[in-house]
């Protein structure tokens, strides 16, 4: 093991070594002294197979997910004030409230990537283990490298800048429904806060591939903390309570009560997340990876399985099955036509099941 550590530079797992970067213990009748300096144990060597292909291939998948993430965020966030300089005379004033500053990555956009982090699957266990080639993009460290993170990094310029320019743009040529104009720098900063968390928390929600309750709770919940948050820090009370820490006095109210700048927010929204989702369509498209194929063939074999023949025939047919069944066991020479009919039916169902076997290209179940 210390030979491979020294040839190669890759992550190596052994069992009962303390020389490879992840140990496995299996605990049995030599006793627990490998299992307790073992990063992982299990009982039987058998487990191994899940522990790598399904477990450990999942764990890979869902930190560089986490990362990609949480870079792509942190730059459309940080990069807004890059382009404000520019406006600012490089005055080093910030374009967001104070408390949106230190709220964003603490509460606005904390639990949805964790969440993700947590219970994101890009293919069930089961395709896991039926296609060990899944594995190697982790081998290959395909999920994140320093191609990623250039895109990663290019994605999160081009937000900040859409963030910024669309609604400096839009201010300047709107007015209000009474005819004044909204050159106020408060409800700017409030218009890209905004934009700014409904799109990273629409971006985490189309990066997510496996669902769960605790994902709806974290993503629409975050957006609600938000907004209540928003609210509640610029209001009369906070302000009246403590005047010097909250000088956004009902910028939220008089901001998000005018239907233009709703509109403005729609359309920021829009424009940063749509050439994402192209872009991510087209890549599936022309140049699919092994996981987009196995996904496809997976939604493709559901399809097909529910729409195999059911017991229709047998209700629209008319035909009572105990009658049918008495009548053939009372008389002695009788034959079971009822049951040689539910064969045939059940012959048929078996022939659609192995053509969804095909689609998939699982082995076909024999009884």
């Amino acid at each position: 093991m210390a030979y491979l550590k020294f040839q190669r530079s890759a992550i190596h797992s052994a069992v009962s070594s303390s020389a490879a970067h992840i140990g496995v213990g299996i605990s049995g009748q030599e006793g627990m002294q490998a299992v307790l300096a073992s990063d992982y144990s299990f009982a039987q060597f058998r487990y191994l197979r899940r522990l790598l292909l399904v477990h450990g291939r999942w764990s890979y998948f869902r930190m560089c997910n986490f990362l990609w993430y949480f870079f792509y965020k942190n730059f459309a966030f940080t990069l807004v004030h890059f382009w404000y300089g520019f406006f600012c005379g490089f005055s080093a004033q910030t374009v967001y409230d104070q408390w949106f500053i230190t709220l964003f990555n603490i509460v606005y956009t904390s639990l949805p990537v964790l969440a993700m982090g947590l219970f994101d699957q890009d293919v069930s266990d089961q395709n896991s283990l039926h296609y060990p080639s899944l594995y190697k993009p982790g081998q290959q460290n395909l999920f994140f490298n320093k191609r990623q993170f250039f895109l990663c990094t290019l994605q999160g310029v081009s937000t900040s800048s859409l963030l910024f320019f669309i609604p400096y743009a839009a201010f300047s040529v709107m007015v209000k429904e009474d005819g004044s104009y909204i050159s106020d720098q408060q409800v700017f900063a409030v218009t890209i806060a905004t934009s700014l968390v409904i799109v990273v928390t629409v971006q985490i929600g189309l990066d997510t591939h496996y669902w769960t309750v605790v994902n709806h709770f974290f993503v629409w919940g975050s957006l609600i903390v938000y907004f209540a948050i928003l609210f509640a820090m610029q209001s009369d009370g906070m302000f009246g309570i403590f005047t010097s820490s909250f000088p956004f006095v009902g910028t939220a109210r008089n901001c998000l009560s005018e239907k233009s700048v709703w509109l403005v927010i729609l359309l920021t929204s829009v424009v940063c997340v749509v050439p994402g989702m192209a872009v991510s369509f087209l890549r599936v498209e022309l140049f699919p990876t092994l996981t987009d194929k196995v996904q496809t063939s997976s939604h493709r074999s559901a399809y097909a399985f529910s729409h195999q023949q059911g017991y229709g025939e047998l209700i629209t047919s008319g035909k009572n099955m105990k009658m049918s069944t008495a009548s053939s066991t009372g008389s002695p020479g009788g034959t079971p036509q009822s049951s040689t009919w539910i064969e045939n039916m059940l012959k048929r169902k078996n022939a659609v099941s192995c053509v969804s076997d095909e689609i998939t290209g699982a082995p076909a179940k024999t009884d």
